[in-house]
This record gives structure tokens, sequence and C-alpha cells, in this order.
């Protein structure tokens, strides 16, 4: 089944950011609408050609078809795709195969499954997240309970930064082809996610704020270490990271994220320190 057009963002770099207004960043590298009712919403970024975006069944039933953009039959053809519930307890079908998702869920469906369809638990309002990268093999189906994965503690109170991250889709868990996923969640008085910052100069990756106070917004920090920008972002609203952009943020009060990657490799460590000194 064909769908509808997605809205594309092309690739961008780093000489681009020192000419650029807020409103040219928030246009390019914020994605503002990504959960909308009864409707599954993406976004085509050609960073890594990654698709991303929310499935919100709002008491129906959402089926994810082809789209002209990634020139295939049915979506998971050539692709394959992470999927973590933020909202109510829902269900997700792949080829028949019913999983339940609770908020946090992390579910991974492989290349090759044709039939992908979204819905409530009755009628708890279901917000699926979603995540897809190019797929060159296929990994079989997997889903994780929250608090199932890889758990770091990381940080530390005295600096505002500390956090639980709970690692679902990487190399030492649920296997992919590219996709690396999973959830932070910062403690009570903590409001920076990562700090000092860093980049990825092999892989493209795309944070998903919320459980924000309607309230409350996350500074989030980009560009190169030499010339930073700022985005301000509301709860339930994604940005796109290049690779060469670095990504940090400061809530003005606690959140939490969902991180994914695609890319070159799938070490979670493979990380490019920008200490906090370096910023400009």
């Amino acid at each position: 089944m064909t769908q509808t057009n997605i809205p594309q963002r092309y690739a961008t770099n780093p000489a681009q950011i020192p000419g650029m207004t807020t409103q040219d960043l928030r246009d390019t590298y914020l994605i503002p609408d990504v959960f909308v009712p009864g409707e599954i919403h993406l976004t085509y970024t050609h960073h890594d050609r990654i698709v991303l975006g929310g499935a919100v069944p709002a008491g129906g039933v959402l089926e994810l078809g082809g789209y002209p953009e990634i020139r295939s039959d049915y979506f998971l053809e050539h692709r394959e795709v992470g999927i973590i519930n933020v909202g109510g307890t829902g269900t997700v079908t792949a080829d028949g195969e019913v999983y339940t998702l609770v908020k946090g869920a992390c579910l991974y469906l492989g290349r090759g499954i044709r039939s992908v369809s979204f819905a409530d638990a009755a009628d708890e309002g279901a917000q699926f997240y979603l995540f897809s990268a190019p797929a060159h093999t296929a990994y079989p189906a997997a889903l994780v309970s929250p608090g199932e994965g890889t758990v770091r503690e990381l940080g530390d109170q005295l600096t505002s930064n500390r956090r639980t991250l709970n690692q679902y889709i990487h190399e030492n868990g649920v296997k992919s082809c590219q996709i690396v996923m999973g959830v932070t969640e910062l403690h009570p008085g903590s409001m920076w996610n990562t700090m000092p910052a860093h980049t990825h100069d092999r892989r493209t990756e795309c944070y998903l704020y919320f459980d924000l106070p309607e309230d409350a917004r996350v500074i989030h920090l980009m560009g190169e270490r030499e010339e930073t920008r700022h985005l301000v972002i509301a709860d339930r609203q994604a940005v796109i990271s290049p690779s060469w952009s670095l990504h940090s943020g400061v809530g003005t009060s606690s959140y939490t994220f969902i991180w994914a990657m695609a890319g070159e490799n799938q070490a979670f460590d493979d990380m490019d320190a920008a200490p906090v000194t370096d910023l400009r």
C-alpha cells in the first residue's frame, strides 16, 4: 500500500550554520509535530537516509505502507525500524504477530516484514515513536520491556546530570543492521542530558524529548564545537543531529528522551568528546 509523500529534510554541512537564522535552524533540524492523532506522521532526512516520526492510533488502526520517497512496495522491503511507545499501552501487529507495548517498551522489526499496523489497547492512548534506517540483511523481530535492556547509570547529581540509560537495540542487545536505540531518563533535580558534549562523526543521531511538563523546555545544543547554536524544544518534539554536530541539552525540569542512531557502526561509545572548555 503506497501512502502520501513524506516531508524531506535535505543533508546539510557545517559551513551553513553561521548564516542560519533561528527559524532556519528549526526548519532544518527540528521536527515539531511528531505525534498527530489518527495518523502516521513521518519525516525523511537525507542524513543517513533515516525516517523518523510517530503513529497515534487514536482508537483506530493505522497501517504502515510504502512511500514514494523510499521507492519500496512496502515500508520494510529494504528497511528496519525501531519502535518505542511513549503513550498508553498499545499493540503493533507485524505479519500477523501481535506485540503489546507498554509505555517505554521497544520493538525491533527487521527487513522483509510486509504488514505493520498500530492500535491502542483498550483505548489507552498509545503513541509510537518510529526510527527507521536502510537494512541490507534481515534480523528477527524482538520486543524489550522497560528495564529489560542493558541499563547504565551515568552522571552525578552534583553536576545535574544523574541519569539512567536503557540500551535496547545495540551491538550487545537486540540485533540490527544499523540502528542503535534506547531511552534515557533523567533523575529528579537533573537537567543535563549529556555533558561534556560529543559528536559521532560516523553516525547521525536523533533525539525525541518527552515527559517534559507543558510549561518546560529543553535547550538543545547543536553545531560544531567552535560554532554552537541552540534549539528550544518542547515535549514530544524531535531533533536531527548530523554526524558533524554535537548534541547536548539542558531542561528547565527533568525529562526523558529517546536517542537513536544509524550510520557507519554500532559502537555506542564511539564518541568524539567536545570538552565544555572547547565550546564557543
